[in-house]
């Protein structure tokens, strides 16, 4: 967000360097996909072999922003396969995410993961065999205990003539140790489903359905968010977990901001109301059961939540956000769309509660500083109004618009939010409405126009 609202090529360059060595080191499944919790060296090689849905939540959508920005698809491929990964291992029946997959089986950290030369030969064949192990650092004396963690150290060596390896190469080399992989015994996975890091991974989907125009990865945000809404809101209170058919635990504020943050990025995509109000309801259930009328912020208990000594006040940013991070963005995204000046008020005493802290310690407030760019930006509201998957809708989202909200409208009628009233097809045509401040241009009907709007 920083270098798309300054322009300043390096903060770009850090981002783009640090995702292509972790997509390229042990701290990505190269075979399955997903991350990893953490690599225990400098250079993304080991890691502690633990899966997080939050970390891949949050992942997700970087790869997918980079791929917007770049167009490179290896940083579609690691989305892809994350999302892929989510599905296959991470995703219930009832459409509720996973909490974790550990590090272990059979007693052994990472056992379920790493491989010998001879295990990649009994499966690809020696010819094979020599080039994925040369690709992969596959050697006789390994990178962890004697066996290899699968990562690519020096991918352009590969690149280039006489060593040339391509995706026609490793995709079935890739399959084939994955389909081997599986008849191993997996790691323990906790099938606990937590709102607020459903609400993350909810959004991963929202974004990766419209970015990569996959109906697949939206039928998994529309299941995981009837399912979260049936199972995880009782009487408009939201509860912490679910498992075995059972939710529990009264919410605290980051599952009411995750989960609106999540259905506002599904509203964003299929232009469902019901998402977008729901997702009102919760923040106004934050400001009512949260919110310090002493001192501004949110507490991390509602106050109806069980006696406690002191009421904490969380602002910082961990490996997965704050919920007072969570719920600023979120309410200055309603504003946008319902006009309520009310919301942003709210939002911005969060920030500058923030401020003096993230002044001494940025790195602690990735979430907090990412708000802040969308408060200060020239914010566009966009209204498409027209059936899914139209033309206008393929351009808004096929480049990286962090300061944009988006409101398709399905139908004519339809008066919430306001942002949307009177805005329909033109001649019975797909048209857009740029819109700053409810400060609408003329409609749009041809996507090279609306390219050259968002351009201006």
């Amino acid at each position: 967000r920083y270098w798309k609202r300054t322009g300043n090529a390096s903060a770009l360059q850090m981002v783009r360097h640090t995702a292509k060595k972790m997509a390229r080191g042990g701290i990505y499944d190269q075979l399955g996909g997903g991350f990893h919790r953490y690599s225990v060296d400098a250079v993304w090689l080991v890691p502690h072999f633990e899966k997080m849905l939050y970390d891949n939540a949050q992942l997700i959508r970087i790869y997918l922003a980079l791929f917007q920005i770049t167009g490179d698809e290896l940083f579609k491929r690691i989305a892809v396969e994350t999302l892929d990964y989510v599905q296959r291992e991470m995703t219930g029946p009832e459409g509720g995410f996973y909490s974790t997959q550990d590090a272990d089986s059979e007693g052994e950290e990472g056992k379920f993961f790493v491989w010998t030369p001879k295990e990649v030969a009994a499966v690809l064949g020696g010819a094979d065999a020599v080039r994925f192990n040369a690709y992969f650092d596959v050697t006789s004396e390994g990178n962890f205990e004697g066996k290899n963690i699968l990562n690519i150290p020096d991918q352009e060596l590969f690149e280039s003539g006489k060593l040339a390896v391509s995706q026609d190469d490793l995709n079935p080399w890739r399959q084939s140790l994955f389909e081997h992989r599986e008849k191993r015994i997996k790691p323990h996975r906790d099938e606990k489903v937590i709102t607020a890091w459903n609400g993350l991974m909810l959004a991963a989907f929202a974004e990766a359905a419209a970015i990569l125009g996959s109906s697949e990865y939206l039928d998994t945000a529309i299941e995981n968010a009837e399912f979260l809404l049936s199972n995880l809101v009782e009487d408009g209170r939201v509860l912490r977990t679910w498992k075995d058919g059972r939710a529990k635990l009264n919410g605290y504020v980051e599952d009411y901001a995750n989960l609106a943050d999540g259905l506002i990025a599904l509203y964003q995509v299929t232009g469902e109301v019901r998402y977008l109000e729901e997702a009102r309801r919760l923040a106004d259930a934050m400001l009512s059961d949260f919110w310090d009328e002493e001192n501004g912020g949110f507490f991390f208990t509602s106050s109806d939540h069980e006696e406690l000594i002191v009421r904490n006040k969380d602002l910082y940013d961990n490996a997965t956000p704050s919920g007072n991070s969570v719920a600023a963005d979120v309410l200055i995204k309603l504003s946008k769309f319902y006009g309520d000046e009310r919301y942003e008020r709210f939002a911005r005493t969060v920030m500058r509660l923030a401020a003096d802290q993230i002044r001494r310690h940025p790195q602690g407030f990735g979430r907090a500083l990412a708000t802040i760019e969308f408060a200060l930006a020239p914010v566009k509201e966009v209204v498409i109004a027209g059936a899914a998957g139209n033309e206008l809708e393929e351009e808004l989202w096929s480049a990286y618009r962090p300061f944009i909200i988006s409101a398709p409208v399905r139908s004519e009628g339809g008066t919430e939010p306001p942002l949307i009233r009177d805005r329909g097809v033109v001649n019975g045509e797909p048209a857009a409405y740029v819109c700053e401040g409810f400060v609408c241009q003329r409609p749009i009907t041809v996507a090279e126009e609306l390219r050259r709007l968002f351009e201006d």
